[in-house]
Parts: C-alpha cells; structure tokens; sequence
C-alpha cells in the first residue's frame, strides 16, 4: 500500500503498469482539479469559472461525466490488479463488483448498510456532465444515494480501479464549473442524489474499514 500527495492530472496520467499485480494507492490531491471523461468536451466547462476558482481542467483516460476534485473532499483510492489475478473477470460489467462488496463491508463495519449496483449502467441526462449523476455495475449506494464511485481502465497487463467516495457534495462549485454542459443536458443537479461519508471521526474511519476490509 502506497499513499502519496500530489495533482490530480498527475495521478490519472498513470496506467496499468506492465506486469501489474495487487496494489493500493491512497491519493491525496493538492490542488483543486475537474477530470473530465475520456470523451467529454471541454464545452461542458465554463473555463472563465475554473480560472477564477484556480480549477485544473483536464480529460482523464477513463469515461463517464466531470469528476471535481477538492483537498480534503473526497477518499481517492486506487487499485490494481494482474489479468492472472483470480479476481479479473473478461466481462467490464462484472469487473468491480467485488470491489463494491468490499466497499459494502467498509461501511457495514462502520454501521452504515451500503448496496452494490448490478445490472446496466443508470443513466440520464445529466450523467455525461457529471459523473456522480449516473451509476455504474460495482459502485455503491446508501439508501439510494450514491457514496462510491468506481471507474476501471483495462489493458493487457490488468485493470486499475480508481474509486473516489466524496467526504462532501459542493453543487454549487459543479454548477459553477459546469454550467453549459447542465444547461445543455437539460438536467437537474438538484437530484443528483449522493452520500458525503464522514472522514476523521473515529467513530466513521473509512480508510482504515476499507483497508481492513480488502486485505
């Protein structure tokens, strides 16, 4: 297990290495920074916003909506598997799912009843704009909300599933941030529903559940 510090577009410049095999990366990011989807247009961005907010603007290499990420905001936690790994399914729509029960025990130890999205992907209008609108096979919702998500990049060599569970929700920066893409979806942010988890508490620790949970 590694923890580092340091920018977001740095963190997702990283691939699958050759060669992968288990590994657990704790990232913290350092500045604020919007990763949007692999094919998301920078048209969805109000570039004015993200300058005066002294927000990075970037595509990551993995799909879906915009990503905000703040210091402090969210639980970023990357992890990597081999295509030998007795945990690697063929199938993209099964690849996570036992990473979201992972996540499920997390919480469960800590008290909180989480379940695992199986099926089709949930999307709307919202969701190419804005990543946590939508709900992907693996990812994990708290009495309907969702708390953690999941986005996987395949090569070769493996997968590396970065998971990102929000320790708070600030619409209003998304808003800001990404007022055409919303405008032009026709969404609503506003019921876009997610569940902040609660960091530093010792009576909520998450990091350390998950941890425990995946060795």
């Amino acid at each position: 297990m590694v923890r580092a510090k340091g920018d977001a577009r740095g963190f997702h410049s990283h691939g699958v290495p050759s060669g992968a095999q288990r590994s657990v990366r704790l990232l913290d990011v350092s500045g604020p920074a919007l990763a949007l989807g692999s094919t998301q247009s920078i048209d969805d961005v109000d570039l004015d916003a993200a300058k005066r907010l002294d927000v990075d603007v970037f595509n990551r290499q993995s799909g879906g909506g915009a990503v905000l990420l703040d210091p402090g905001a969210q639980l970023w936690v990357d992890v990597v598997i081999g295509r030998s790994d007795s945990l690697w399914n063929d199938d993209v729509s099964l690849a996570s799912q036992w990473l979201g029960e992972v996540w499920v025990e997390a919480l469960r130890s800590l008290g909180i009843e989480g379940v695992v999205h199986r099926g089709e992907m949930v999307t709307n209008t919202l969701s190419p704009v804005v990543c946590f609108a939508g709900l992907a096979a693996g990812e994990v919702t708290v009495d309907g909300a969702k708390v953690v998500g999941i986005s996987q990049r395949r090569t070769r060599a493996g997968a590396r599933f970065q998971c990102s569970v929000p320790l708070r929700w600030d619409a209003k920066r998304h808003a800001e941030l990404l007022a055409p893409g919303i405008s032009k979806s026709g969404g609503d942010l506003n019921q876009v529903k997610v569940h902040p988890a609660i960091l530093g508490d010792p009576a909520f620790d998450l990091r350390d559940a998950f941890l425990e949970a995946l060795v």
